[in-house]
């Protein structure tokens, strides 16, 4: 049976050092690294991380701006990061996550309460910016 139901699949974002930032997902944020090594062998062109079943974040290298010529203009607007991307993580993943964020001295935002998401008003959020200055926002609805 196909689910057809919508979802997010992916999220390309820009990074200097693909090894580098595949490290800082997996360690501070917790995501679980995927094709590290094809990468590093040269035979696929960027590693990704695990965000659930469903939805990974690509990591792509920087240096393949030049190369995004799918659409008119596209390699023009490459390159540029989106505001934020928004984990939504049960409330122990979320104590863990800002842990694992002020262990290794990542800057991070206060805490938000009853900001609006997909999901409603969310328990606590707070923002965080990855080592190539991507801004995410981590919260709980629990």
């Amino acid at each position: 049976m196909t689910d057809h139901t919508a979802r997010l699949d992916h999220v390309v974002l820009w990074v200097r050092d693909p090894l580098a930032a595949a490290d800082f997902y997996e360690k501070a944020v917790g995501l679980e690294a995927l094709r590290l090594t094809e990468f590093a062998a040269g035979e696929v062109p960027f590693p990704s991380v695990r965000v659930n079943d469903a939805t990974i974040l690509d990591l792509m290298p920087l240096t393949f701006a030049a190369r995004m010529t799918m659409l008119p203009g596209a390699a023009d607007s490459a390159g540029h990061p989106v505001n934020h991307v928004c984990l939504s993580l049960p409330r122990g993943d979320f104590d863990a996550l800002l842990g694992r964020l002020e262990e290794r001295s990542v800057p991070v935002s206060d805490l938000s309460y009853d900001s609006f998401g997909a999901r409603g008003k969310a328990t606590r959020s707070f923002y965080f910016r990855d080592p190539d200055g991507n801004v995410f926002e981590a919260r709980h609805y629990d």
